[in-house]
């Protein structure tokens, strides 16, 4: 196993309904779960800072003297913070407000087939410090003993205050863990162990603050509609190229996670192979893809996940992978906007921006090249949140579950 740190104390410059409840043995340092009125006022700040007051009172339909008491209350608590007044012609300044990033800090843990990752996220979506491992294959001893190292010594670079501003950890991992045991070449028996584990609690054994869960490819899309693109579309399908391939789907500016809350599983949906015979998407457009065939040439695949930079050493192999990739999925794309007539399809991945980017304008090129008579083609963009996308959703679980509202109200609300 390998893992590397990253840490930026100083930075430079977000409750969904799919995840699981907050562990019920929460830390007594934790801050206060907020009022519906403070959440609305703190999700107004974070998606429009710079906000007067009296924008604010207009915005959310209070009264300004509501919005007068629950600013203070938030600014004397070290969540709000003000900005230089700003003078108009007529009137009293403008005074500018913003979220206060040292406000509140959320630790998020991706749990993948090949590698894990903590981060730390502050409460403007700023990433203060990571963690990565790559390994052939996850067990739970060997996410426990991760967990806790990392959260050990991300948490010691903070101060005793800022500790005690940690809402919470959110966990992304894909449902069923001990399946697709053979493309990733681990013993059934290690990962049937996953079977009868409960993420919430073994990790909440090892934390002392509030756990939450999700899918991880769910969680990816949250954080791209948080973070990234979302706030550009009212619609949109998500893909998210990992080990195995997975997505999401936003409907109204929301999270939409369906019964089960595995909606946006565009892994399972049929595709053809090269030969042309049925086969799923995950098949066909999935890292271990790439991994098979880099075995079959003799260069190591571990390298995918332990240095970016190998990426580009990769040549005829990855412009093959890509092509094939991309062809699989402008024939997911057809299918799933055949279904729901969305406004744009957001592709991103488990790898560097650059290799994003091909794969998108790959997938531009074969779909102009399908029959979609009876279909708006959508647009077609590369995510903006990165291959720590699943990472960054999860740690956004706390945050909106205990100081936040999600996208569909605030877009309710703004109407």
């Amino acid at each position: 196993m390998t893992a590397s740190l990253s840490t930026n104390p100083d930075p430079t410059g977000t409750e969904d309904q799919a995840a699981r409840p907050l562990h019920p043995g929460g830390g007594a340092n934790q801050l206060r779960v907020r009022a519906y009125n403070e959440r609305l006022v703190l999700s107004l700040v974070r998606r429009n800072a710079g906000l007067s007051k009296a924008e604010i009172a207009r915005l959310s339909g209070l009264s300004a003297q509501t919005v007068s008491v629950i600013m203070r209350g938030l600014e004397k608590d070290g969540l709000l913070m003000r900005g230089e007044p700003v003078r108009g012609k007529v009137g009293k300044p403008k005074v500018p407000m913003a979220l206060n990033p040292d406000g509140v800090y959320s630790f998020g843990l991706k749990i993948g087939r090949r590698s894990a990752e903590l981060i730390l996220l502050d409460f403007v979506g700023t990433v203060r410090g990571s963690l990565k491992e790559a390994y052939k294959y996850p067990t739970p001893d060997s996410i426990r003993q991760f967990v806790r190292d990392s959260v050990g010594k991300i948490t010691a670079t903070l101060s005793a205050a800022q500790q005690a501003r940690i809402a919470g950890i959110g966990i992304a991992a894909p449902f069923e863990l001990w399946n697709w045991g053979e493309e990733v070449g681990a013993p059934i028996e290690d990962l049937n162990a996953w079977r009868e584990v409960d993420l919430i609690d073994t990790i909440g054994a090892i934390v002392p603050f509030p756990v939450f869960q999700q899918n991880d490819a769910t969680a990816a899309c949250g954080a791209e509609l948080v973070f990234g693109l979302g706030p550009n579309y009212t619609d949109f399908a998500y893909f998210f190229i990992g080990s195995f391939i997975g997505g999401g789907v936003v409907l109204n500016q929301a999270l939409y996670t369906g019964r089960t809350g595995n909606a946006g599983a565009f892994g399972s949906m049929p595709v053809s192979s090269r030969s042309g015979h049925a086969s799923q998407l995950i098949d066909q457009a999935s890292i271990f893809v790439l991994e098979e065939m880099l075995t079959r040439d003799g260069r190591d695949p571990a390298m995918l996940w332990r240095d970016p930079a190998y990426w580009s050493e990769l040549g005829k192999t990855l412009d093959i992978w890509i092509s094939h990739t991309a062809r699989s999925l402008a024939l997911a794309i057809t299918s799933v906007c055949s279904v729901i007539d969305f406004e744009a399809v957001i592709v991103d991945g488990g790898f560097p921006p650059d290799v994003c980017a091909r794969i998108v304008a790959a997938t531009r090129a074969a779909i102009s090249n399908l029959d979609l008579q009876g279909i708006a083609r959508p647009h077609i963009e590369q995510g903006q949140v990165g291959s720590a996308a699943r990472a960054i959703g999860a740690a956004s679980l706390p945050l909106f579950s205990r100081y936040l509202l999600d996208q569909n109200v605030l877009f309710k609300q703004m109407q």
